[in-house]
């Protein structure tokens, strides 16, 4: 066996990992990088990447579909076999950025093999036994299989197969209603399948729900068959005629079923107990610095336990690599980080709901909002169903829920205002160019302050006070 010393050895090559080992490797650190499966991780592999990749060509064909006032509608000719084609190219195209050559050549030690703590400061991989000063566990997370009875006996998709599928489902079940679900559901629906979206809750049930019920009703006016409120309870068929029963007694047929019922952290394997690494069925268990129970240890993204998004993973590496790399404190704050559904509306939050914001403030708090419906370039691209609705506290947004085209570019805004602490005068202030959807956060910027100018007694005594005075 080949041993290696080395500074930092990161676990897993997916967006948190890679992230590591390149911006500690480029600041002089010797890296080794361990990677059992592919580079690029779930995110470009069956993650994020192919699943925009397959809401792009959905929405085309929901454009031609719907045409415009003046442009007549066309059946979309889709060709599922070749909409497969453009993810596959997608993830080639991106595929470089995050390949072993590209690390390789960048200084790191890429070792392609499944990685086992055998100490506290020794890991056992492909051979070689990689001794370092601070470990990073990087593994992500794979779907979440539910214990349902026959789920053993029939074919199932999940985010990691659902890709390589060539030829077209004619009826696919989705079950869960989160992001996933909800963004496959209405995506096959575009490209001609039926769809069923099954959820024992409230589909995005996470979300504000005045919100999320746009989404669903968008969903169910494209065609999707959405049932709420009934656990799947028992499964089975075969490959083309599968049967989900559900908790009421009805029965839901289709060729192909799609599990989205959320992840589960890959930790398997690694003996974290030989590096006295704590961990529960979440992740592994960090302080906000996210050092493990072991201080050579950290981990990152998904394995942390917390939000699972790629764009954490990142945010998490740069922690990572002010400590371990500049021996520098840090702290991970998560208050401000955005999420996005992608569907269409699309939905965004950043910070706290209106439900959580209203347990967490009481009568401190202040809900502002905008609709679309007022929003100009909105109304001329026809899209303009949606809400952008903000809580306030003592003049700072404490959170932003966005329903609407575009709300995933729209929310970095106000997460650039949660994490610099701006106030809704900032905001306000802000010159948009019209006209851009970006005015809907100013316009409900400025419904903060509307009351108090428009509103109030004093202001209007004032300004009467000022007409009489001026010459």
């Amino acid at each position: 066996m080949t041993r290696i010393d080395t500074d930092i050895c990161v676990i897993g090559a997916g967006s948190g990992g890679l992230s590591v080992a390149a911006g500690a490797v480029q600041m002089g650190a010797s890296v080794v990088l361990i990677e059992a499966a592919e580079m690029g991780g779930d995110c470009l592999n069956a993650g994020c990447v192919p699943s925009k990749a397959l809401v792009a060509a959905a929405r085309v064909a929901q454009t031609q579909r719907k045409g415009f006032r003046g442009v007549a509608p066309v059946p979309p000719e889709i060709d599922f076999a070749a909409v497969k084609d453009h993810i596959a190219a997608v993830i080639a195209q991106i595929a470089p950025v995050d390949s072993q050559e590209r690390f390789e050549g960048l200084g790191c030690t890429v070792i392609r093999a499944f990685a086992r703590f055998t100490s506290p400061r020794e890991v056992e991989a492909g051979g070689h036994l990689i001794r370092a000063r601070r470990f990073v566990i990087a593994t992500g997370s794979r779907p979440f299989i539910p214990p349902v009875p026959g789920v053993e006996t029939i074919p199932y998709l999940t985010n990691e197969t659902v890709f390589a599928l060539r030829e077209r489902p004619d009826h696919l079940i989705v079950v869960g209603g989160g992001p996933i679900g909800v963004e496959m559901a209405q995506a096959h629906r575009r490209l001609g399948c039926e769809v069923t979206l099954l959820e024992s809750a409230r589909v995005l049930g996470r979300e504000d729900p005045e919100l999320a019920a746009i989404v669903s009703a968008a969903l169910q006016a494209e065609g999707v068959t959405l049932i709420e409120g009934q656990p799947v309870v028992r499964l089975s068929g075969r490959a083309g005629a599968i049967e989900v029963a559900l908790g009421d007694g009805r029965t839901i047929s289709g060729t192909h079923l799609l599990l989205a019922v959320g992840r589960k952290v890959a930790l398997e394997g690694l003996n974290l107990a030989a590096a006295g690494v704590a961990f529960t069925a979440k992740g592994v268990t960090v302080n906000a610095s996210l050092r493990s129970t072991n201080r050579r240890v950290y981990a990152v993204g998904d394995a942390a336990g917390g939000l699972q998004f790629t764009h954490v993973a990142g945010w998490h590496a740069g922690f990572i690599i002010r400590q371990a790399v500049l021996g520098l404190p840090a702290k991970a704050d998560p208050r401000a980080i955005p999420r996005v559904t992608y569907t269409d509306p699309e939905l965004a939050q950043v910070g706290l709901t209106e439900a959580e914001a209203r347990v967490r403030h009481g009568t401190h708090l202040t809900v502002v909002r905008a609709d679309f419906a007022h929003n100009d370039r909105a109304v001329t691209d026809a899209r303009a169903t949606g809400i952008a609705k903000v809580m306030v506290v003592k003049g700072r947004p404490v959170g932003a829920s966005i329903v609407g085209p575009g709300a995933g570019e729209l929310i970095g805004l106000w997460a650039l205002a949660l994490s610099a602490r701006l106030k809704m005068s900032a905001i306000a202030g802000m010159v948009a160019p019209y006209p851009t959807y970006g005015e809907v956060s100013k316009r409900v910027a400025g419904a903060y302050f509307s009351p108090k100018l428009f509103a109030s007694p004093g202001v209007k005594r004032l300004v009467r006070l000022v007409q009489r005075l001026i010459p």
